[in-house]
């Protein structure tokens, strides 16, 4: 099967969805699959407005179009909703081809954040996005009754992997050469340093020890003015991160928008607890929708949250990130994938 991935988000970008995608390709060859990737860094682009980091392909419909025509693809996914996004919908509805999708991001609770965009015109935008989609792959049921109750349709339940070989289990928190000169017990987060991710919660909480932040983003030079005493790591490359997780005594995980949050399974499945708000996310991550959580704590006071994740097992972090593992995830979205034509029918 020849299949056209294509997305907003991809490399040199560093965020949840282009780990997710990168896994997802890498693991789909042994499958059969032969995945073309349609990314920015093949076209012109330019910085998306206001969010530093994010290269976004400027007028791609032409070019993009002949790819595809020239790739002549069994099956479609159009990973976001950017630019590259629309052009490729755009394309398939004109040629007939049907086409899956994702929902990756909470964009509308971004544009309300960023730019004061009204939650219900975002959403408004991404329903007629999905619509035509013959799949809309949802990270989580707590996202997917959310969209259901907003009028999207042909949305299917799919969930998001670690990679456990490169997230190693330790049994005790690791020491640090970076970090050695500072006071336990160390509070990590990682992701973007912007607007949706509720990071001053995290900056802001009172904390005996100390505070760690590894990530970029559109606000992260106001706020280290702002938060001197935080220990500011920027972006690590994977190896040097996964210590860094296993180096830490409890993951703060602070937003209250994600459809998944895949940081919060790279640092529990290195024995890292998770403290988070019982919100979307949290609540599947932590199996906590059918029981009490497991591999973390989550309480509408963040700073109770961390405290109580100190307390939990290393082992039992672990135990509950295993149960995301890669093979099933990827079996499930190749199982989503549509045919570009229907049986009959000539591509």
């Amino acid at each position: 099967m020849k299949l056209a991935l294509i997305t907003d988000a991809w490399h040199p970008q560093v965020n949840g969805v282009v780990t997710t995608l990168h896994e997802l390709v890498e693991a789909l060859g042994p499958l059969g699959v032969e995945v073309t990737v349609l990314h920015p860094g093949q076209f012109k682009n330019r910085p998306c407005p206001g969010y530093a980091g994010i290269d976004l392909a400027v007028r791609p419909y032409k070019a993009l179009a002949a790819m595809l025509d020239n790739l002549s693809p069994d099956a479609v996914h159009i990973a976001t909703e950017g630019p590259l996004g629309w052009a490729a919908r755009k394309h398939c509805i004109q040629r007939g081809w049907r086409f899956t999708t994702a929902f990756h991001t909470k964009f509308p609770e971004i544009l309300r954040a960023a730019l004061r965009i009204p939650l219900f015109l975002g959403y408004a935008l991404f329903r007629r996005f999905h619509r035509p989609s013959s799949g809309v792959m949802v990270p989580t049921e707590g996202v997917l009754k959310m969209l259901q109750a907003r009028g999207f349709q042909s949305l299917k339940p799919w969930t998001h992997g670690v990679d456990l070989s490169l997230f190693l289990y330790q049994p005790q928190a690791m020491g640090s050469p970076e970090l050695e000169h500072l006071p336990r017990p160390w509070a990590l987060y990682v992701g973007r340093v912007s607007y949706e991710k509720n990071i001053d919660a995290f900056l802001s909480m009172p904390w005996s020890g100390t505070r760690i932040v590894c990530g970029e983003g559109p606000l992260a030079a106001q706020l280290k003015a702002r938060y001197a005493n935080v220990a500011w790591m920027g972006v690590l490359p994977r190896p040097q991160l996964a210590r860094v997780y296993a180096a830490a005594d409890v993951f703060v995980f602070p937003s209250r928008n994600e459809t998944f949050g895949l940081v919060m399974l790279e640092a529990m499945a290195c024995g890292t607890p998770v403290a988070a708000y019982p919100v979307d996310g949290p609540l599947q991550v932590l199996g906590a929708e059918t029981g009490q959580p497991l591999g973390g704590a989550l309480d509408e006071d963040l700073v109770k949250a961390a405290a109580q994740a100190l307390r939990v097992p290393r082992e039992e972090a672990r135990r509950r990130a295993e149960t995301f593992g890669w093979p099933h995830t990827v079996a499930l979205f190749k199982s989503y994938l549509m045919p570009i034509k229907g049986e009959g029918e000539k591509a």
